[in-house]
């Protein structure tokens, strides 16, 4: 696999990790609630503790947003000059 190969698939990995934290992470918010609309917990800490434990998730997702999106750019960029660098051999092989 080449380096610009490798910068998509650096890319796409922490990308769909992080929507898939996100998803996990707010699916278990949304079962928690009850009727009323709050969140139950069987104690003080465990809230404490879940709620750090899922604020720090997000977290997490976002830097690796972020990370995925910079090697995509970087990606973009290596492709773009590969085309540059193989369209100039063309054109020399033609002249």
């Amino acid at each position: 696999m080449d380096a610009v190969t490798s910068q998509l698939v650096l890319g796409i990995i922490p990308l769909v990790t992080s929507i898939g934290l996100i998803y996990w992470i707010s699916r278990r918010k949304f079962y928690r609630r009850n009727m009323a609309g709050l969140e139950g917990f069987s104690s003080f800490e465990a809230s404490v503790f879940v709620r750090f434990l899922e604020r720090i998730g997000k977290w997490l997702a976002y830097g690796l947003i972020v990370i995925s999106i910079l090697f995509l750019w970087s990606y973009s960029r290596m492709k773009k000059d590969k085309e540059k660098q193989q369209q100039g051999v063309k054109t020399e092989l033609s002249v």
